[in-house]
Formats: structure tokens, C-alpha cells, sequence
């Protein structure tokens, strides 16, 4: 038993990635991954090396033609692979190379999630390695034509599927699960995946990519990250007559058994990783999005990166821009194109940072910000009609149908676009935010792309180079 345990703990040390010790028949490697769990801990021969074929097929641990003649020895990978040894760095050549070549950002996708579907860890290595290059591949622009295109491209799942199907055995399905130690879940429904819409099922693309940047980025292990996608139906019709679609055939739940559903889900989430597991909703419909939030917020560690991430990162960019164009936060008129997540959740939290400067309460910090909705200028004739998330909005004024009429009514300094509606900032928009400001700010950053205001060339065409622009970028809702 003793020499078995000992070859044990040898073989997971050889199958170790540049490891820096070993921790009791499991390993911990130069991205603090693959520690051994508490149960090996207390009962180390109970671990169990993969060799052979099977670790070739193991995304996690297989290095291709990485992997060492010792190596080969050890996990009998002899006649598994060609004789010769290829470094890391020498792979991440040859692919990125092999990635350049194609010309249509869907099939540098499908490359890149292939790659990860086979070794991982070279796939983390070309994304950190090759950050601006890569990031809008996996994210933003391109993952909303894989998302459009999911049931075509789908080859194996990468996160777990919750449907109706699966209401009151929830908290089976996360047991399905191989991994126990989840830090970060997200979560979508599908219903308004980018500026696309109603993706339904396939919305997976998203939790899938935004996870991806937060280990690239933010150095979580992907083990401890779980991508999944609620799936109550959708009511895009194309998607429902699409042969090809991976989702439920029905139209989206909606009421009492929406809520059940997604109730169950949250309780079996904090039953089955505990209550420091972070929960982000992402790309739920406006009527969802608040409500989640505010009914788990007090009892779940949860986070709307719509809401709340996207206006952090736009006011990070408007306090640094302050710089070209001068003033306080408080001394600039904004003006929104678009108030639903994102557009009130940028305003609401620019109200408060100018609250917090001028000591001013928060009310009236709200009347320097105006929203423009479907209908026209949010004011306050409208408040009965309005959804609850945009009554703070609706100031006293005349009311005003249109963006370019309410540029020249309010003139603003900033102009933020969050509408998903692409080309709204029109040449005459900017012409009239440039007639009354030296350096306007224009934020357009819907995406994708073909959903953006404007393009940053637009901008600086039509105010003649005077504009300071903000653009939609990678990893941005």
C-alpha cells in the first residue's frame, strides 16, 4: 500500500503544470489550481490519477505535445502521441498563427473554444498573453453571433443547464456538476443577451465568455467558476422554428412559475456551495433584472453586472475624462439615450458620486441627469406610465419626443448611449452637442458593435475632432 501511495503521489506530482510543491498527494501549480481537497486530505489513497488516453481527453490536465518523456513514461501516453516534444510557447505560436489566418471572427471563435475544450490551460495562456487581440474574440463582439449561432456551433457543454424540466430537483442538478469548490456563478435567462435580444438557451455564450474573462483578467481558477443558463422558453420566433435550437420549444414562463423556478434555483445555489458563493445575474430583461436584485440582495451574495458593473466602469471613465475636459462631476449636464439596466444604473450611481462630493442629497443630485427613453424624455407627466426603476428620472419639464430635440433643449455636456439601439447618434446629434460644448464627452456603448450609437470615426467626423469618446469595448454590458 505504502509504494502504490507513493507512486500515487508521484504520478500527480509528474502530471503537475511548472508545480511548485505537493500537498499531500495533490498538487499546487504556478496558478494556485489543483490543491488537494479535503477529502484527500484526510484519505489520500483515495485519489485517483488520470494516464493514458483519458488524460489526453482531459481539458484540464493535458498538455499535448508538452508533455515531457518523463511524463510520457509515467501516464503511459507512449505511442499516444507524436515523439516529439513541443514547449508551451512553441504551441502558442503555432496557434496564434493558426488563428490568424482566419478571416471571419466566428471561426477564430469556434478555434478558440476548441482549444479550450482540449487544453485549457494553453487556451489561458494565448488569451492573457494575447489580451487585446483575443478579447474581442471571446467576448464582445463575437460572442453575440456565437450566441445567435449556438445551436450550430454547439459541440460540448460548458456549464450546466437548468430548465423547467428540472423544477423541484434543482439542487440535483447542481450536484451533476463535477466541481465543489464554486467561488463565482453567472446566470442568464437569455431574454436580452446584449443588443440582441431574446436569445433564449443560447444565451450560454455569454456566461461562458464573461467567465473566461474573469480568469484571464482577474485570475479566478476556472474550477471555481460555473457558467449556467436558465432556460424557461423563449419567445423568439426564428429561434422556436430553428431546427438547430438547443433550447426548450415554448414560450417564456413568465409569473408565479418564473419566480418558482428561479426561487428554487437560488435556494439550491446557496444550499449546495454555501453562502459565500457569488451569484452575478447577467442579461435578464429589465422587469427581471430589479426585481431579482432587490428580492435576493439581502439574503444571497449576488450582483447585477448590468446594473451595477457597467456603472461602475462608465463612471470610472467619465472621472478620468474630466481631465480633457475639465470641471467637476457636478458642474456637467448628462444626458441618456436608453433607461433600462444600464442607463439607470450609470445615472443612479453618477448621482450618488456627486452626492458624496457636494454633500447634496441624492434627489437632487438627480436633476442633472435627463433620460431618453423609446417614448421620448423621461419627465414627470409621465410617471404614471413609467416602470418603478425609471420614476427617479421623470424631472418637471416639458415633454420632448425625440434625442436630437433634447439635446438642444437641455445641452447637455456628456451624452451616454445605452439604448442597444445601433446609429442613434446621429451626425446632427453630434453636430448639436458640438455646438455648445468645446469638448462634448459622447459615451456610445451598446454592443455589439452593429448596436453601437456610433462609431468613434463618426464622432470625431461630424464635431470636426473636438469630441472626447468613450466606445463600447470587450467585456463591457
Amino acid at each position: 500500500m505504502e509504494s502504490t501511495m507513493k507512486e500515487m503521489r508521484d504520478g500527480a506530482s509528474v502530471l503537475d503544470f511548472d508545480s511548485k510543491s505537493t500537498v499531500e498527494g495533490g498538487v499546487e501549480d504556478v496558478y494556485g489550481e489543483d490543491r488537494a481537497t479535503e477529502d484527500q486530505l484526510v484519505t489520500p489513497w483515495t485519489i485517483s490519477v488520470a494516464s493514458g488516453y483519458c488524460l489526453l481527453r482531459d481539458p484540464r490536465h493535458n498538455k499535448g505535445l508538452a508533455f515531457t518523456e518523463k511524463e510520457r513514461d509515467a501516464h503511459y501516453l507512449r505511442g499516444l502521441l507524436p515523439p516529439a516534444v513541443i514547449s508551451q510557447q512553441l504551441q502558442e505560436k503555432k496557434l496564434m498563427n493558426s488563428i490568424r489566418q482566419y478571416e471571419v471572427p466566428l471561426q477564430k471563435y469556434v478555434a478558440m473554444m476548441e482549444l479550450e475544450e482540449r487544453n485549457e490551460r494553453l487556451f489561458y495562456k494565448l488569451l492573457i498573453d494575447n489580451v487585446e487581440e483575443l478579447l474581442p474574440v471571446v467576448y464582445t463582439p463575437t460572442v453575440g453571433e456565437a450566441c445567435q449561432k449556438y445551436g450550430s456551433i454547439f459541440r460540448r457543454p460548458q456549464g450546466l443547464y437548468i430548465s423547467l424540466k428540472e423544477k423541484g430537483k434543482i439542487l440535483e442538478v447542481l450536484k451533476n456538476w463535477p466541481e465543489r469548490s464554486i467561488q463565482v456563478i453567472v446566470v442568464t435567462d437569455g431574454e436580452r443577451i446584449l443588443g440582441l435580444g431574446d436569445l433564449g438557451c443560447q444565451g450560454m455564450g455569454i456566461p461562458v465568455g464573461k467567465l473566461a474573462l474573469y480568469t484571464a483578467l482577474g485570475g479566478i481558477r476556472p474550477s471555481a467558476c460555473l457558467p449556467i443558463t436558465v432556460d424557461v422558453g423563449t419567445n423568439n420566433e426564428q429561434l422556436l422554428k430553428d431546427e438547430f435550437y438547443i433550447g426548450l420549444r415554448q414560450r417564456r414562463a413568465t409569473g408565479q412559475e418564473y419566480a418558482e423556478l428561479l426561487d428554487e434555483f437560488m435556494s439550491a445555489v446557496k444550499q449546495n456551495y454555501g453562502e459565500k458563493v457569488l451569484i452575478q445575474f447577467e442579461d435578464f430583461a429589465n422587469h427581471n433584472a430589479f426585481e431579482l436584485l432587490a428580492k435576493y440582495g439581502t439574503t444571497h451574495l449576488v450582483f447585477n453586472d448590468d446594473i451595477q458593473g457597467t456603472a461602475s466602469v462608465v463612471l470610472a471613465g467619465v472621472v478620468a475624462a474630466l481631465k480633457l475636459i475639465g470641471g467637476t462631476l457636478a458642474e456637467h449636464r448628462f444626458l441618456f439615450l436608453g433607461a433600462g439596466e444600464a442607463g439607470t444604473g450609470i445615472a443612479e450611481l453618477i448621482a450618488l458620486e456627486i452626492s458624496k462630493q457636494t454633500k447634496a442629497p441624492v434627489e437632487e443630485t438627480r436633476k442633472k441627469i435627463c433620460l431618453v427613453d423609446s417614448k421620448g424624455l423621461i419627465v414627470s407627466s409621465r410617471k404614471d406610465s413609467l416602470q418603478h426603476f425609471k420614476k427617479p428620472w421623470a424631472h418637471e419639464h416639458e415633454p420632448v419626443n425625440n434625442l436630437l430635440d433634447a439635446v438642444k433643449v437641455i445641452k447637455p455636456t456628456i451624452l451616454i448611449g445605452s439604448s442597444g439601439v445601433g446609429r442613434t447618434f446621429t451626425k446632427e446629434v453630434i453636430e448639436a452637442m458640438a455646438s455648445f460644448n468645446e469638448k462634448p464627452l459622447i459615451l456610445a456603448l451598446s454592443n455589439p458593435t452593429s448596436q453601437s450609437e456610433c462609431t468613434a470615426e463618426e464622432a470625431y467626423t461630424w464635431s470636426k475632432v473636438q469630441t472626447i469618446i468613450l466606445q463600447h469595448f470587450p467585456g463591457f454590458n
